[in-house]
C-alpha cells in the first residue's frame, strides 16, 4: 500500500514550507531514511527523510512551490509505476451553513512520522470567546496526547472536525473570527480518494481466465517492528491485562487508540502454553571499548550536560522512529522523548510511557542477565572484560527477530563510536 509523503511541520507556528529541491526523481527507488527533498521555512532549511522504502511516485509539487503543512506531495509505492490516487480531505458541508471569515487552526504535526492526529476532545464550544493562549482541543497520536492552544484572540466561529475523528496533519480544524458569530458552525470531515479519470474506450477483449483468489497478506509490521499505540491506550491495556499483539494478529491497522480496546476486550487470550513457547527473545553483544564515557565528557564541554539524555538519544535513534526511552538505574527511571534521525539536541524529558527501557548496570559486578521479557523491550548495559556487554530482551510481539537484531547491532555500534552518530 502506498505511503503518503507530506509537507512536515517544523514549528508550531509554521503553516507552509517551500520545496527547495527534490533529491529523488519520480520512479527512483528509495530506502527508509534517504533524503527525499529539501524544505525551507522562515526558520530553517532542512532535508526531509523517507519514512518507508519503495519507489517515489505521484509527485504533485515542484521545486520552488509553497506547500501547506500536511499536504500530500508524493507517495512511496511498492512499484515505480503505481498510479494509486492521492487522498484528499473533503468537508461534509451543510449548504445552509457558510463558513465564517477568520484565522484557521490546523492539526499540528507532533513528529516527523506523523500523518494524522485523532481529535480526542474539544475544550471550547462554538461561539465561545477565546484568547491565543486558551486550550482549544486535545489531540492524540501514536506517541503522545497533548492539548493544543488557540493561537488567536477572538471567537470560536466554526469547528470543522468532530471529536473522535482522524485528521490529516495541516488540515483546518477550526476557524477563529474577530467578531462574535451570529451562527457558529459545526462540521465533520471524511477522507475520500480523488476521482479517477473516465477510462478511455478500448477494443473488446476476450474474458480473462478465472484465477484462484490468493489469500490476503498478513498485516504489515509497524516501523521498527514495534506495536504502535498511544500512551493512553498502552496504559489502559496494561491496567486491564489486555494484549495489543492480538490486534496485530487479527489484522487491525496501527496505531491503536483507546477506542480500539473495545475491539480487543472480547478477543480470547492466548493459552499460557502458546505464550510461554515464544515468551522471550534474548540477544547479547560485546564491544571492545566503551566510547560513551569519553563522548559524554566531550559533549559536556559543548554544553550538553545531561548524559542520560545523550544515552537515551543513542538508544532511541537505533529504533529509527520517534520513541520514548526510559533510563533505569536500580529501579529509578527517567524517560526521554527521542525524535527520529540524528537529533541528540532535540531529546527532551517526558512523563510518557516508554517504548524502550535502557537498564544501566555498568557500575555493578553483573556481567550477564536473563530476566525475561517485560511489557517493553529492555536493553541492559554491563561492564565487560574490556569494553561493554549489551543484552536485549523482548517478546516477539514487541520486536520481530530482524528488528531485534538491527536494534542491538545499531546501538552497540553507537556505544562504541558515539561520534559516528553525529556525522
Amino acid at each position: 500500500m502506498p505511503r503518503d509523503v507530506t509537507m512536515p511541520q517544523l514549528g508550531m507556528a509554521q503553516d507552509a514550507g517551500k520545496i527547495v529541491a527534490w533529491l529523488k526523481a519520480p520512479g527512483d527507488p528509495v530506502t527508509k531514511g534517504d533524503a527525499l527533498f529539501e524544505v525551507e521555512t522562515d526558520k530553517a532549511t532542512m532535508e526531509v527523510e523517507a519514512q518507508a522504502s519503495g519507489y517515489l511516485t505521484g509527485v504533485t509539487a515542484g521545486e520552488g512551490e509553497d506547500v501547506p503543512v500536511g499536504a500530500v506531495i508524493a507517495q512511496i509505492s511498492d512499484s515505480a509505476d503505481d498510479d494509486t490516487k492521492i487522498k484528499q480531505l473533503t468537508v461534509i458541508k451543510d449548504e445552509k451553513d457558510e463558513l465564517p471569515i477568520g484565522n484557521s487552526v490546523t492539526m499540528p504535526q507532533l513528529g516527523m512520522a506523523q500523518d494524522t492526529g485523532l481529535l480526542v476532545n474539544w475544550l471550547k464550544s462554538p461561539g465561545d470567546a477565546v484568547t491565543a493562549d486558551d486550550l482549544l482541543f486535545e489531540v492524540e497520536t501514536d506517541k503522545s496526547t497533548m492539548e493544543v492552544s488557540v493561537g488567536f484572540d477572538g471567537y470560536l466561529a466554526a469547528t470543522l472536525v468532530e471529536a473522535g475523528q482522524e485528521v490529516p496533519v495541516g488540515a483546518p480544524v477550526a476557524i477563529i473570527s474577530a467578531d462574535k458569530p451570529s451562527n457558529p458552525v459545526a462540521r465533520s470531515v471524511k477522507a475520500t480518494a480523488a476521482p479517477a479519470p473516465a477510462p478511455e474506450p478500448v477494443a473488446e477483449k476476450p474474458a480473462p481466465k478465472r484465477q484462484e483468489k490468493k489469500p490476503a497478506p498478513p498485516p504489515a509490521a509497524a516501523a521498527g517492528g514495534r506495536i504502535l499505540a498511544s500512551p493512553k491506550a498502552r496504559r489502559l491495556a496494561r491496567e486491564q491485562g489486555l494484549d495489543l499483539a492480538l490486534l496485530v494478529k487479527a489484522g487491525h491497522p496501527q496505531p491503536y487508540h483507546v477506542t480500539d480496546l473495545d475491539t480487543l476486550r472480547p478477543m480470547p487470550a492466548e493459552t499460557p502454553l502458546a505464550t510461554a513457547a515464544a515468551a522471550t527473545m534474548s540477544l547479547t553483544a560485546e564491544i571492545a571499548s566503551d566510547g560513551f564515557t569519553d563522548f559524554a565528557a566531550w559533549a559536556a564541554a559543548q554544553g550538553l550536560t545531561d548524559a542520560d539524555a545523550l544515552l537515551a538519544g543513542l538508544a532511541g535513534a537505533s529504533l529509527t522512529v520517534p520513541c520514548v526511552v526510559a533510563i533505569d538505574r536500580f529501579g529509578q527511571q527517567q524517560s526521554f522523548a527521542v525524535p527520529a534521525g540524528r537529533a541528540l539536541l532535540a531529546v527532551t524529558r517526558t512523563d510518557d510511557a516508554p517504548d524502550l527501557i535502557l537498564r544501566d548496570l555498568r557500575g555493578t559486578a553483573l556481567r550477564s542477565v536473563t530476566l525475561g521479557a517485560t511489557e517493553t523491550p529492555v536493553l541492559t548495559l554491563m561492564a565487560g572484560a574490556q569494553g561493554l556487554t549489551i543484552a536485549l530482551e523482548c517478546a516477539p510481539s514487541q520486536l520481530d527477530a530482524p528488528a531485534a537484531i538491527q536494534l542491538l547491532t545499531t546501538f552497540a555500534g553507537r556505544m562504541e563510536h558515539p561520534l559516528h552518530h553525529l556525522l
